[in-house]
């Protein structure tokens, strides 16, 4: 059921975050390369090819008391630009726990390193928008 909103014009104290839960998105871009060993001779997937990435999250919760928001964007973002930094212009075949890197194994490495800078983690996407190729990880 969605939330009903008062008028804003006429009833100020709808406008109090207060309570209320929220879920807040960032992302940042890197770019890396990779391959899948896995795959037979001649499949264009093992050979050694890069990507522009787009990293997401999404934290989520109630406003904090006194702060008027749920996480603030600066933090959210310099914790996004570290992770990326990690794997921007990086073989992440040599990334431990990405020697197979797939986006759902990209997701799940992302939000291990997140959560402990980031306790309402919700949700990391990574994306591939170039190919419109996009993993949520529901966290």
């Amino acid at each position: 059921m969605a939330t009903e909103l008062a008028n804003p014009q006429t009833d100020r104290a709808s406008l109090t975050p207060e309570g209320r839960v929220f879920a807040i998105t960032k992302s940042v871009n890197f770019e890396a390369a990779h391959y899948m060993g896995g795959k037979p001779e001649g499949h264009p997937y093992r050979n050694v090819h890069g990507h522009s990435f787009l990293l997401e999250a999404t934290v989520s919760g109630t406003v904090r008391p006194g702060e008027q928001w749920v996480e603030d964007f600066s933090h959210l973002t310099a914790s996004l630009e570290a992770t990326a930094a990690k794997l921007d212009h990086k073989l992440l075949n040599d990334i431990d726990g990405l020697d197979v890197p797939t986006l759902e194994r990209i997701c799940l490495w992302a939000a291990a390193d997140l959560a402990p800078l980031l306790p309402g983690l919700a949700r990391v996407a990574v994306a591939r928008p170039s190919l419109n190729e996009r993993c949520e990880l529901v966290i």
